[in-house]
């Protein structure tokens, strides 16, 4: 066996384990299911398992195109199991799960749409060629899903009735300034990208002015927003699932959104007087408004 092999199954392992840590501190106060499972736990599982019944087929295919949409049906899935299982539809928990299909679906028809358009997805051109390293992918979005979804699932699970409260309610207002900043990033750049005449050109135009990523500071906003709901219905251990914006955060700016975009950006840019300009004026995440 392969040492890139062999680091890819123990990258498995690690976020297997990661996962199984989660799943515990989430289940603190959470209701069973029918098994006799802790429902958050069962729902990491399903998360899990979704990633790998996928991956099977993806990988005989040697395709990425299922990816992204898995990760969205894997949203709803969790999401909608925890809240039919405790068959408790108070207003907390509806208003949870129903912002985290929104997100969930519009990400995910997103992202599909792009691939599609493009006809591949870069990141997997050379990973879904390794089954080592094309399982750890598949493997990373179960973790992926289970962190992200963490504290409005544990919200749920927790199967305690609540009303919103004020701090739901601005909860929910957070979640829709950080939804409508990633929406109206990724219409602005798919209306860039898809003009002939911007071809080889940089967006610096709109919600791009005034970040160089947007619409991944409407995403983190999003999720701060879903955890301040989820709040008030976490106790002792479950309150660890708070880490999901940070997660988000941490994520995006400094594994696998920004890092890989701005280099991607210095290599296709870099030198450029107009492009050295942009990067100097525009913060890289936190927006620049004009009263700051």
């Amino acid at each position: 066996m392969r040492k890139q092999d062999i680091q890819s199954y123990v990258g498995v392992l690690v976020a297997v384990l990661i996962g199984a840590g989660l799943a515990w501190a989430g289940s603190q106060g959470s209701v069973s299911t029918l098994w006799g499972v802790p429902l958050f736990a069962a729902c990491v599982i399903i998360a899990f398992a979704i990633q790998w019944v996928v991956y099977v087929p993806s990988l005989a295919a040697r395709t990425e195109k299922y990816y992204d949409l898995t990760g969205s049906l894997t949203y709803a899935v969790v999401i909608v199991t925890a809240l039919v299982t405790t068959a408790q539809f108070d207003t907390r928990s509806v208003v949870l799960a129903a912002l985290v299909l929104v997100w969930a679906f519009r990400l995910g028809l997103y992202l599909a749409r792009r691939v599609r358009k493009a006809g591949e997805d870069k990141r997997f051109r050379e990973i879904k060629r390794s089954p080592s390293r094309f399982l750890l992918a598949w493997t990373l979005q179960g973790l992926w899903v289970s962190f992200t979804a963490a504290a409005a699932l544990a919200a749920i699970a927790a199967g305690r009735p609540g009303e919103l409260g004020m701090l739901g309610m601005a909860g929910v207002g957070v979640w829709a300034i950080g939804f409508a900043f990633e929406v109206i990033a990724d219409l602005e750049k798919s209306r860039f990208t898809a003009d002939p005449a911007n071809r080889g050109r940089f967006i610096t135009t709109g919600l791009w002015s005034l970040s160089r990523h947007p619409n991944y500071f409407g995403e983190i906003v999003l999720w701060v927003g879903v955890a301040m709901i989820a709040f008030p219905s976490l106790a002792g251990w479950s309150l660890l699932t708070l880490i999901s914006p940070l997660f988000v955060a941490v994520l995006l700016t400094r594994i696998s959104g920004v890092p890989l975009l701005e280099q991607s950006a210095d290599e296709r840019w870099g030198g450029q007087e107009d492009y050295e300009q942009y990067k100097q004026a525009t913060p890289v995440l936190l927006p620049k408004l004009p009263f700051w």
